[in-house]
Formats: structure tokens, C-alpha cells, sequence
């Protein structure tokens, strides 16, 4: 008679763990993931659970870069302008839900709205930057009525002498990445990929406007190939995160191919990384605070807007052309919304549709 296993981690702790990602700017899945490794066995464990986490879905991305660039006729342009109007249904889908959750009442709501305009009037990296800004501040005065944070313990092998050196790490590395600087070209795209990283709340779909700005505002990255590979992005497992392994592929200057791809994997899951080891040893202190909770709601507010900017201008503005992409765009939201229907089915769906489109036009 066989015994049942031991839990790596109680449901509290599960949850405790979820709750500190959430907070932390960078991908959350991702972030649990690795903390659960690094609980498991250590820094070794984190990065081994990181890796085996993150290399399948990067991995997948890699070959429909290889395979894109090859793609042609009908067929290819019909299911490369079906994976853009997927990214339409997936991110409207995005800030519906978010809206929902982190939008539901009028302060909040008026906040989303705010950052929303401070992204399309600026359309710039910074006019990003400070729309989330104005979230944090604005949440200190309008959201201070937060419910307590539950007081359990998160026991993590991470000491304050390396929390501190990873906050130093985090805040010098992007301190030093968004002045205007020139470096030579490999550190310029990493430092692109580790500022979206960086500035990143509220779940993966919010890095689609920081890598546009960072990729696409400089001409690194097509806009149809940017979107091409994001609506792929959707198609496969693990974190919308490995996104940058595809944009480090396809990038037009050098290092790019296999090179680009671990140097995008690395530069934008690296601050979320160091933010969380930094954070891990002071976390039970400092979550029990009602003004960084406030901030934090006021932050998450914000980030809606932000998503909801992201709609409009790449996502609609460079794929709804006509009433029939509507259409398909539309048929992928409802399937998503109200049918609940996994995201490779819609990507199927949607790329087919944009076949057909394909076809009848000629």
C-alpha cells in the first residue's frame, strides 16, 4: 500500500504566493513558478522551474518564426491577417475581464479612463510610464479602503543581503536602460525587452503596447509581423511572456535568429525575476499596508487603460479593415467571452476565417 506524496506547499501558501505575483510588475505565472522551484531546492530549482516552464511554449514560437517568413500566396496572407484579428479578440477579451476585476467602481473605472487618454494623446514609452504613475498616486487618494492582507508567512531560502542586491540590480539596470543612451545593438534590444519586463502590471497582454513602442516604433519589427506573432502567441502553452522569443528572432538588426530569441527570453523575464527575489524577504512586511495596497489598486486601474489603449492603436487600427474582418473578430470574441472556448480553438477559428477572406478577395 503506497502512501500519498508530500505537498511541496500548503493552499495558503499557494495562494500567498499567487497574491505577491500579482502585485509585482512582470509575468505572475511565471514568477509562481519559479518560486515554487526556488522553495522546492533552492536558486537552482527556481531556475530549472523557470526553464522547464518557459522553453516549451519559446521553443514553439521559434519554429512558426522560421516557418512565417516562408509562408506566401493566399493561403499564408490569409492565415497571417487571421493570427491579427485573433490578437483583436484576445485582447478586447483581456480588458473586458480586467475591467471587470479590477475596474468595479467609478473611481477606478474614471482612473482606467484617464491613463487610457495619457497612452493614445502621448504615444510614447514615457506617456506609458506615466500613465501607470498617475495610477499609483491616484490610488493613494481614492483607493484606501482595502481589505486586510491575510497574515501568513511566506518562508522563501532568500536573504535580505540578496533581496537587497537584487532590488539594486532591478532598479540600476532600468535606471540605466531608459536613458537616452546609445549602446552597441545587442544591448540596445536587450535593454528594450527588459523595460516592457520591467513595467509590466496586471498580466501578460499588458506588455503588447511596451514591445510595439520598444519593436515596432523604431521599424525593428513590421507591425503585420508583430501581430502575426503575437496572435501565435496565443496558440500555445505557457506564458504570453515567450512572445519576446519570436520578436528576437524575427528582428531586423543583428543579433537575431536563435541568438535574438534567448537574448528577448532573457531581457524580459529577467526583472520580474529580480523584483521577486528582491521582494521575497520583506513581502510580509510590507503587504500588510494599506497605502501600497492602494497604490497597487490605483496601478491596476491604470494598467486597464493601458490595455484598452493597446486595443485601439496596434491591435484594431492594423487589423479591422473592413465589415468582414469585424466579423471574424467578433466571432472570436464571442466564442471566447460567452462560449468560454479554449484560445487554440479560436485561433483556429480565426485563422481559417481569415483564409476564406483571403480567397474571396482574389
Amino acid at each position: 500500500m503506497s502512501s500519498s506524496p508530500a505537498r511541496w506547499l500548503d493552499e495558503q501558501c499557494y495562494a500567498d504566493l499567487v497574491g505577491l505575483c500579482q502585485f509585482l510588475p512582470g509575468p505572475a505565472s511565471s514568477q509562481v513558478g519559479f518560486s515554487i522551484g526556488l522553495m522546492r531546492a533552492g536558486y537552482l530549482g527556481g531556475l530549472a522551474a523557470w526553464t522547464g516552464f518557459t522553453l516549451p511554449s519559446a521553443a514553439l514560437l521559434v519554429l512558426f518564426a522560421y516557418g512565417a517568413g516562408a509562408l506566401g500566396g493566399p493561403l499564408g496572407t490569409g492565415l497571417l491577417h487571421g493570427l491579427k484579428l485573433v490578437a483583436v479578440a484576445i485582447v478586447a477579451q483581456a480588458v473586458w475581464g480586467m475591467a471587470r476585476a479590477l475596474c468595479p467602481d467609478r473611481e477606478r473605472a474614471t482612473m482606467a479612463t484617464i491613463a487610457a487618454l495619457i497612452v493614445l494623446l502621448g504615444a510614447s514609452s514615457v506617456a506609458q510610464i506615466g500613465a501607470i504613475l498617475f495610477g499609483a498616486i491616484a490610488g493613494l487618494w481614492f483607493c484606501e479602503a482595502a481589505p486586510a492582507a491575510s497574515a501568513a508567512h511566506i518562508a522563501m531560502p532568500v536573504s535580505r543581503r540578496a533581496g537587497l542586491a537584487a532590488l539594486a540590480a532591478f532598479f540600476v539596470l532600468l535606471g540605466l536602460f531608459v536613458l537616452p543612451a546609445h549602446f552597441p545593438q545587442g544591448i540596445d534590444l536587450f535593454a528594450a525587452f527588459y523595460r516592457s519586463g520591467a513595467l509590466v502590471f496586471g498580466g501578460g497582454h499588458v506588455v503588447l503596447p511596451l514591445l510595439r513602442e520598444a519593436f515596432v516604433a523604431p521599424g525593428w519589427v513590421g507591425d503585420d509581423a508583430f501581430l502575426a506573432g503575437y496572435g501565435a502567441a496565443q496558440a500555445v502553452p505557457g506564458p504570453l511572456f515567450t512572445f519576446a522569443a519570436y520578436l528576437g528572432f524575427v528582428v531586423r538588426p543583428e543579433p537575431n535568429g536563435l541568438a535574438g530569441a534567448a537574448l528577448g527570453l532573457v531581457g524580459i523575464f529577467l526583472p520580474g525575476i529580480l523584483i521577486l527575489v528582491g521582494t521575497l524577504p520583506f513581502w510580509d512586511a510590507f503587504r500588510v499596508r494599506p497605502r501600497a495596497q492602494a497604490a497597487m489598486r490605483g496601478v491596476n486601474a491604470a494598467v486597464v487603460g493601458l490595455l484598452g489603449a493597446a486595443l485601439y492603436n496596434p491591435v484594431w487600427v492594423s487589423s479591422v479593415r473592413t465589415p468582414a474582418d469585424f466579423a471574424v473578430a467578433l466571432v472570436g470574441f464571442v466564442l471566447l467571452v460567452v462560449w468560454r472556448a479554449p484560445p487554440l480553438v479560436v485561433v483556429a477559428v480565426s485563422a481559417i476565417g481569415g483564409i476564406a477572406l483571403a480567397w474571396g478577395s482574389l
